[in-house]
């Protein structure tokens, strides 16, 4: 069974790959955010830990978000696989999922990054707040947001790829032809 990372900036397509992948493999896809909202929702003392943060408007700090990876990495439903999405976003993150993955004997079997240059990421992005409604998602917010993740999570890449871990899937495309590339790469 597959262990996985999804990386890629907003507008890569993860989140629709993650689930057809999750799908195709039949492992549970791992999202913080999902987490996190869950834990809130069930007042656990992790979620409600990062309520404080988010209702603050900041960002949930490394050791909160890697206790909610650790406990959910611990479910049954994990040892046969998982796809984390959206996780890790920064090396000192990276360095913790390591130790985590080491203590539950689990091994990563690939990261995967959907490449898409950012003027595509723009255009994909705006349009996708024109369908959704997203008034946030303008071209100024959404450069910010590619700003940081190239800040942020670009030198992740790096990381993983000395580790021998990196599949580079190119993210132009249908949606079924990238499902392909990135099958053939996992297969």
């Amino acid at each position: 069974m597959k262990k996985l990372i999804f990386m890629g900036p907003p507008g890569a397509g993860k989140g629709t790959q993650a689930k057809r992948i999750c799908q195709e493999y039949k492992i549970p896809q791992i999202s913080t955010g999902d987490i996190l909202r869950e834990a809130i929702k069930n007042q656990t003392e992790l979620g409600l830990s990062a309520k404080k943060f988010m209702d603050a408007g900041n960002l949930v700090p490394d050791e909160v978000v890697i206790g909610i990876i650790k406990d959910r990495l611990k479910q049954a439903d994990c040892k046969n696989g998982f796809l984390l999405d959206g996780f890790p976003r920064t090396i000192p993150q990276a360095e913790e999922l390591d130790k985590i993955l080491v203590e539950l004997s689990f091994r990563l079997d690939s990261v995967v990054n959907l490449a898409v240059p950012d003027d595509e990421l723009v255009k994909r992005l705006l349009e996708r707040a024109q369908i959704e409604g997203r008034a946030d998602d303008n071209e100024e917010t959404i450069k910010t947001r590619l700003k940081n993740y190239n800040d942020k999570t670009l030198p992740l890449l790096e990381y993983y790829k000395s580790k021998g871990l990196l599949a580079a899937i190119d993210g132009h495309g249908t949606i079924d032809e990238i499902t392909n590339k990135i099958k053939k790469e996992l297969n």
